[in-house]
Parts: C-alpha cells; sequence; structure tokens
C-alpha cells in the first residue's frame, strides 16, 4: 500500500503530496487522515496522509517507508483533507498551512533527536565523562536537547561518540503535550473484605492500616496526590499496600476542563415570539430536509437572536446531528458560555484563545471522540472534527475577526459555507448589523431561489416589545466653542452623573487603548515614533513607558524632548487609561472597571471583570470594542461613545460600515431590561452619514448610502478583492521587484483576455491597482509596498496570481521580497 503524504514543510517547493510505502505492520491502522513521521530529506517530519493508493509513478524501490505513525485515529476526517484542499486553492496558502490551521496546538509535533548507548561498542566507552556515561545509562534514550543542558561541557565529547558508533541517534515525532494522566489508587477488589485486608498489615504499620481503613471507607478510587494531602499519608505506605496486593495504582486520563468545579444552572427554553417562531421554522425545516441552506438572520439588537439559536441546535441534536457557532473572540463571554452550557450541559465543548493548550486539546478530544454534540467558539472552531453536522451559526457574522490575518488567511464565513455542502448542513448568519457581502449575497439568493424560502430572515423588534434606546448625539466642536475643553461632553457628564445618583450603570466605549495616542514636542515639533515602524507611540501612563501597538518596541518616557531638550513635551490624543484617571476626577470615589489588551491579558480576567461588574460592583465599564457586544446587564441604562470618528477617518474603504456597526451594537447594550436605556454619542463628524443612521438605528438607509458609494468606487459587493503585500528590509529593491510583479501580472492578465480596457471600470473584469506604499509603509524593520486586484464575474483571480508568483518567486534566494497574498481582505493597512 502506497500513503500519498503532505509533510510539514510550509514552502511552495515542497506542496505536493510524497509517496511513502506503509510497513506490513501499519497497514490495518494508516488511513486517509493519519499523523505520521516520515523520512525527508535527512530529517524526519510530521505529515498527514492525504491519499492511499497501490501503485505510485515513483520506482517502488526508491520509496521509503513510513517510520511511525503518530495517533491510533486518524485526527483528521477525509472531509478535513478535502477542505484543507480547497482552502490552499482560494486563499494562496500551502496544503500544509491549511492542515495545521485544523489540528490543536498540542499535536503540531516536532522531532526531536534521542541517544542511546551502542552495548555493541562497551570497550570504546572511554572516551565518553563518567557522568555522561552513567546518565544515558540510566534515562536511555535521552533527548539531545536535555544532554546538551545537563552537560554543557561534554558536547565534543558526544559529538565524537556518535561518530565512533559507541553512541546511536534516532529521530522521533513529539507532540507538544500529551493526554493528562494522573495517579490514581484503587482500592481492593471486592472479594476482599477490610477485616481480611487489615489481617494482612502487622499492627506495628498503623499509617497503612490507618490508610486502608480510610480507602475502604470512601470505597472509590482517588488521585494519589489527593489521598497522601487528605490523609497525610506518605508515598512509600501506599507503595506497601500496593507490593501487599492490598491497592492498585495505576495511570488514568484527566481532563483539562476550563469548567471543572463550576455549575450551570439549568435553562428551559422560552416561548418564542411571533417573528422569533417564524425565523426558527425556516431554519429547522432546512435541518431536518439536509438541505445546506444559507440564511441571514438579521435581528436588532436584544430581539432575542440567542434563543432562536439555542431551539434550532435542539432540534439539530434530536436529529443526531452536530452542531458549531462560531461568536466573535471578545463575544465569548462567560454570559454566552453559560447560556449553552445551561441549555445543553455537559455536550458542549468550548474553544477559544483565553484556553491553556492543554484545555484546547481536551476540548478538541470530547469532540473528537464524540462525547458533545455542540463545538462554541471562535473562527478556528469551525474545523472541529464532527462527522455529521446540520447547523453552523455564526454570530455577529459582520465582525473582521472571523478573516485570519496570517496564513493561512481563510474567512470562517466563507469555510462554514464550504463545510456545510459537504455535510448537507444549514449555515445561518446572524447579525443586528450584517456586513455589505452578506447582505448582497443573501438579497441575490432571494431574488434566485425557487420562492419557497427567503435567504433574509427578519427580526425587526426586541423581545416584550422593548424600545431601542434614544441616541444623542453631541457635536463636540461646539463644546470647543463653548469652552468645554474636556473629553466629556456636558450631556455625557450630565448623564454620568444621574446614574451614580440612581445606582444604575453605564458602559462608556473608546476605541484606543493607552493614556496618550502620540507625544509630541510643541516646540520643534517632534513626535515619538517607533524606530522599527512608521507609526507613532502610544503613552501608557501607569508602567510610564512609550509602547508600539504593531510590534511591541517599548521605551521610557522622557520629559525633556530628545532632539531640541525643549521641557515641552505634551502627551495629545485620547486613550482608555486616561478616561479611567478622568472619570475619577470628575466623580470622586466612582468605581471604574476598564477593559482593554492591557487589563486583559492574564487568564480568566475576562471573566472577573465582568462577572464584578455583574454583581454591581462598579459603576461603570470602560473599555475598547470588546465591550461593543455580547454583554447582557439588566443596571446598564447608559452608554456613552467618547469618539465616535476615531475609525472613521482610516484609510479603508469599510471605516463608514465599521463606524455604524460598532455604534449600532454598542447603543443596543443599553436598556435591555425594564430599565430605559439611552445612548450618547461624541463626535466631530456629526452628519456623516454612518452617524446619522446608527442614531435612527436605520440599517436600511445606512445600506442604501453605502451601496452608492461602493458601487461608484467599484468596491464589494460589486467586485471581490485580493491584496498581495511584498515587504523587504531594503526600499530600493523592494520597489524594483514590486513594478517587476505588477508588469508580470498585467501580462498575464492581458494574455488571459480579462483586462481589456473596456469603457468604465464595471465592466472589466479586472483592474490592478500599484504597486504603491502601504497604508503603514513600514513595519518591524520592513518596508511594505501593496498591489491591489479587483475582479468581478467568472474570473479565476487566484489562479492567474499564483501563476505568476510561482514564476515569479522561482530561484529567489534567501532574503528576498516576501509577498503575502490576502483573499477577500478585511484590513488594507
Amino acid at each position: 500500500m502506497i500513503a500519498r503524504v503532505i509533510v510539514d514543510v510550509p514552502t511552495k517547493q515542497t506542496d505536493r503530496p510524497f509517496d511513502y510505502k506503509v510497513p506490513e505492520a501499519m497497514s490495518g491502522w494508516i488511513e486517509v487522515g493519519s499523523r505520521v513521521g516520515v523520512p525527508f530529506g535527512g530529517r524526519t517530519l510530521q505529515g498527514f496522509v492525504v491519499e492511499l493508493a497501490e501503485q505510485s509513478e515513483v520506482d517502488l524501490s526508491r520509496l521509503k517507508a513510513i517510520a511511525e505513525l503518530l495517533d491510533p485515529s486518524a485526527p483528521l476526517s477525509p472531509d478535513l483533507i478535502e477542505l484543507a484542499l480547497w482552502i490552499s486553492d482560494k486563499y494562496c496558502c500551502t496544503w500544509t498551512a491549511a492542515l495545521q490551521a485544523m489540528i490543536p496546538s498540542a499535536l503540531k509535533g516536532k522531532a526531536e533527536r534521542y541517544i542511546s548507548l551502542q552495548e555493541s561498542n562497551l570497550h570504546a566507552e572511554a572516551g565518553l565523562p563518567q557522568p555522561v556515561l552513567e546518565h544515558i545509562r540510566k534515562y536511555a534514550p535521552v533527548k539531545l536537547d536535555t544532554l546538551q543542558q545537563r552537560f554543557p561541557d561534554s558536547s565534543a565529547a558526544i559529538k565524537a561518540g556518535l561518530r565512533s558508533g559507541v553512541l546511536s541517534e534516532t529521530v522521533a515525532v513529539k507532540d507538544r503535550l500529551a493526554i493528562r494522566t494522573v495517579l490514581t489508587v484503587f482500592p481492593a477488589a471486592d472479594s476482599i473484605t477490610e477485616e481480611e485486608a487489615l489481617a494482612q498489615i502487622p499492627a506495628r504499620a498503623a499509617k497503612q492500616r490507618e490508610l486502608l481503613s480510610y480507602l475502604f471507607t470512601r470505597n472509590e478510587p482517588i488521585p494519589l496526590q489527593a489521598l497522601l494531602a487528605e490523609t497525610g499519608s506518605s508515598a512509600a505506605s501506599v507503595r506497601a499496600l500496593e507490593d501487599k496486593g492490598l491497592v492498585e495504582v495505576r495511570e488514568v486520563q484527566q481532563n483539562r476542563d476550563p469548567y471543572a468545579g463550576r455549575t450551570f444552572a439549568p435553562s428551559q427554553p422560552l416561548e418564542l415570539t411571533e417573528g422569533q417562531q417564524a425565523v426558527f421554522e425556516s431554519i429547522t425545516a432546512a435541518v431536518l430536509a439536509g438541505d445546506p441552506k444559507v440564511f441571514l438572520l438579521q435581528g436588532v439588537t436584544g430581539s432575542g437572536k440567542t434563543e432562536v439559536y439555542l431551539q434550532s441546535i435542539d432540534c439539530c441534536i434530536a436529529q443526531d446531528r452536530q452542531a458549531i457557532v462560531l461568536v466573535p473572540e471578545i463575544s465569548l463571554t462567560p454570559q454566552m458560555v453559560e447560556r449553552f452550557k445551561g441549555r445543553f450541559g455537559d455536550a458542549v465543548a468550548v474553544l477559544h484563545s483565553r484556553l491553556s493548550n492543554g484545555e484546547r486539546y481536551d476540548e478538541w478530544r470530547k469532540i473528537k471522540e464524540k462525547r458533545v454534540k455542540v463545538a462554541i467558539g471562535a473562527r478556528s472552531a469551525i474545523f472541529a472534527p464532527f462527522e455529521r453536522i446540520g447547523l453552523i451559526i455564526i454570530d455577529e457574522e459582520h465582525e473582521s475577526s472571523y478573516k485570519q490575518e496570517e496564513s493561512p488567511k481563510y474567512h470562517a464565513r466563507d469555510v462554514a459555507v464550504k463545510r456545510a455542502k459537504q455535510h448537507g448542513a444549514t449555515v445561518v448568519l446572524g447579525s443586528a448589523t450584517p456586513s455589505l457581502e452578506s447582505y448582497a449575497a443573501a438579497r441575490r439568493a432571494s431574488l434566485q431561489g425557487d420562492g419557497q424560502s427567503d435567504a433574509l430572515l427578519p427580526l425587526p423588534e426586541r423581545v416584550g416589545g422593548r424600545p431601542l434606546p434614544p441616541v444623542e448625539i453631541v457635536d463636540m466642536r461646539e463644546e470647543l466653542k463653548a469652552g468645554n475643553r474636556s473629553m466629556f461632553s456636558r450631556r455625557l457628564h450630565q448623564a454620568l452623573g444621574e446614574r451614580l445618583e440612581r445606582g444604575e450603570q453605564s458602559v462608556l466605549l473608546l476605541n484606543r487603548r493607552g493614556y496618550s495616542t502620540f507625544v509630541m514636542c510643541r516646540s520643534c515639533g517632534y513626535t515619538a515614533g517607533c524606530p522599527h515602524c512608521d507609526i507613532s507611540l502610544t503613552y501608557h501612563q501607569k508602567s510610564r513607558m512609550l509602547r508600539c501597538h504593531y510590534c511591541g518596541y517599548a521605551e521610557h518616557s522622557t520629559l525633556v524632548c530628545p532632539e531640541c531638550q525643549s521641557e515641552h513635551i505634551r502627551f495629545f490624543g485620547t486613550g482608555t487609561q486616561r478616561v479611567e484617571e478622568e472619570l475619577a476626577k470628575l466623580f470622586p470615589g466612582i468605581r471604574v472597571i476598564r477593559m482593554d489588551v492591557d487589563t486583559t491579558t492574564e487568564k480568566g480576567s475576562h471573566e472577573k471583570w465582568l462577572t464584578m461588574f455583574g454583581e454591581r460592583k462598579a459603576d461603570v465599564l470602560l473599555g475598547t470594542q470588546m465591550v461593543a457586544k455580547g454583554l447582557d446587564f439588566p443596571f446598564v441604562t447608559l452608554v456613552g461613545v467618547i469618539a465616535a470618528d476615531s475609525s472613521l477617518n482610516l484609510p479603508d474603504f469599510r471605516a463608514a460600515e465599521k463606524t455604524f456597526q460598532l455604534l449600532t451594537q454598542v447603543a443596543g447594550r443599553a436598556g435591555r431590561h425594564h430599565l430605559p436605556g439611552e445612548v450618547v454619542v461624541q463626535t466631530y463628524t456629526p452628519d456623516h452619514y454612518s452617524v446619522r443612521t446608527a442614531q435612527r438605528h436605520d440599517y436600511d438607509a445606512f445600506l442604501e448610502e453605502e451601496l452608492r458609494h461602493r458601487r461608484m468606487m467599484s468596491y464589494p459587493p460589486f467586485c471581490r478583492l485580493i491584496l498581495v503585500t511584498m515587504t523587504h528590509e531594503q526600499l530600493p529593491l523592494l520597489v524594483e521587484q514590486g513594478e517587476r510583479f505588477a508588469a508580470a501580472l498585467r501580462e498575464r492578465a492581458a494574455r488571459a483576455g480579462v483586462l481589456a480596457p473596456l469603457a468604465t471600470a464595471q465592466e472589466r473584469a479586472m483592474d490592478i491597482l500599484g504597486p504603491v506604499a502601504s497604508p503603514i509603509p513600514r513595519l518591524k524593520d520592513r518596508y511594505r509596498f501593496q498591489c491591489m486586484i479587483k475582479y468581478r464575474g467568472n474570473v479565476d483571480a487566484t489562479e492567474l496570481l499564483r501563476s505568476v508568483l510561482a514564476s515569479f518567486t522561482e530561484g529567489q534566494q534567501q532574503g528576498k521580497v516576501l509577498f503575502s497574498v490576502d483573499v477577500d481582505p478585511q484590513v488594507i493597512m
């Protein structure tokens, strides 16, 4: 049998299956999706079996054999192998990068070198230091790395031992993490009574007798460490009982459960409103039919989308099928987990980045071993190894975090649609403010449909008929004219004071962390910038440091300008730290919880802060966009947006859309329960259509205006985009190579007949713009240029680009220009 293996070498040159012989002993075990260790270029590397065959184009005598099978059962199913190939084609990445994205980091094995002693060459041992020799003899096989660390002065002797054959070296692929096991003590067999057991222990062995009595009283297995802690006994006493056959000590698998010890109050299905019922029936009809439909559920904030999700999942589980629920990372709050665990109990696995690698691995194993029916997590949960998927839900589908920014640069929404087609599953995209691309696709599907069902499912009203909160726009230019130089408008200041008096809570959004957004000298105009990136440094007051939010560079702040020695150094702009300080000055005794990247780095910090806020131990929740979504607190009656323009002025065609979405989402945090809410939005551009339509909660009006702009400028959804970013340390070389690449791409496109210079941009099949400097022209000491490809219709732009890149990068030496391809980019910075 021949196995075709994708080897874990992330380069274009090796991005194809290689044939290996399957050893007789492994033939019953190896299958498509198996993870194997294979010899490759003098090394042993991890690989995935993507196909099994009976013949090879290579002479069988030249084929190497698979060295080891890394898992008894394949971690990837054939449908995931097929999905990885599709991702590789669509997003211009290597097949191995797509496969690696599908497995937990615990299984991203690496080759380890092990050293043993060759017993046949004992006469030559004299060359090795005695401590090294004794260590290898006792612990063989020993990791070479461990040996080098323990005996740093013996490297030459170990090398000589390997050359002379005294030592032998083997290579094995080892996982980064293993299944956790704990030594567990099992009581004596049922056939032995306590009296019979105690009779075998001398009266003087009081500790052993006490230990045995405890085990008989407990009458169930107990971890060894817990037993020793509870009884004050020693491991020697346990060993003595084991030697007499009165107890058994063995390793038992233990799950690293992030929610161990937590209890979730069971929740019952709520009665659906008329609108919810209509949506639920459309979704469940598709689930029951096994129809790979895509629905866009457009429901205003507080309209009860989550309850529709829960009841739809219930229907899916009743069909003995599984469900995947994706939520943005910042929306994966304890509240969200609680709702799903409360409804489905232990049938839920949770996958997100705030878990440790071990916890993520054990949650993944629950899915693989069919112990759960529902997986909830951030974008990578779309690869949950379920075999019978019936429903995939993507909540807040407009979120840009569903797009991965490193290779493979996949979009979870598109991967979900592809995976649903493989399984005959239904996809539900939910949002109060759908992305323009999803909305246009749903409208197109409804127009082209069979007339029996609509791809667009509206939920225009809040549950219980609660009104959407009124939104007041404050023009900060007028505040300045009135002499108010504070970061708080008079209206927001008054509203905060009212909430404090009434004991209600407020949420304040400012999408900038740190204390000041830049530091400038008022004498000479010097601005503190990052030496490695073309970006200004942000001042963080607590640490008194200036930090780059792109590469992590940090330096101590100074009170004197480093260029002109002036003392007129000033902090400009406002960050969350500064708002927190200002609140304390204006409202002495106010209790503020600040949530941003700086305060939520520790594990469990999100949960800690939100629990405190939910228990009303704070008056104000202040934060970046992580406070805008997924939060539901009954006493929040005020939402304040400090600077609504911060995302509006970015050089990105989606700036207006992101501003509208953020304002609408954060406004939805107010007045969700019995208390009415209000929203105050501070802005310097009060007449911008994204701010005005957000004030009226009017998605349709925003959509109409934004589509007009997009059509005029020919941006999605009226075309598709590919962004090619080129980087190099030397600017002249980058410019020259960038021009050559763009010329080669235009020439290939012209030959394919897709670059015909027709009358308007809308009629052309493809436009190639650039190369030009990226909006941030230097990051981490590398200059950046970019080309943007716009294409329409049935043009296979990725194949065209792949062929140009293959010919263009062929033969490039180490240190040449690096190319990064982003298909359907969400960020063009």
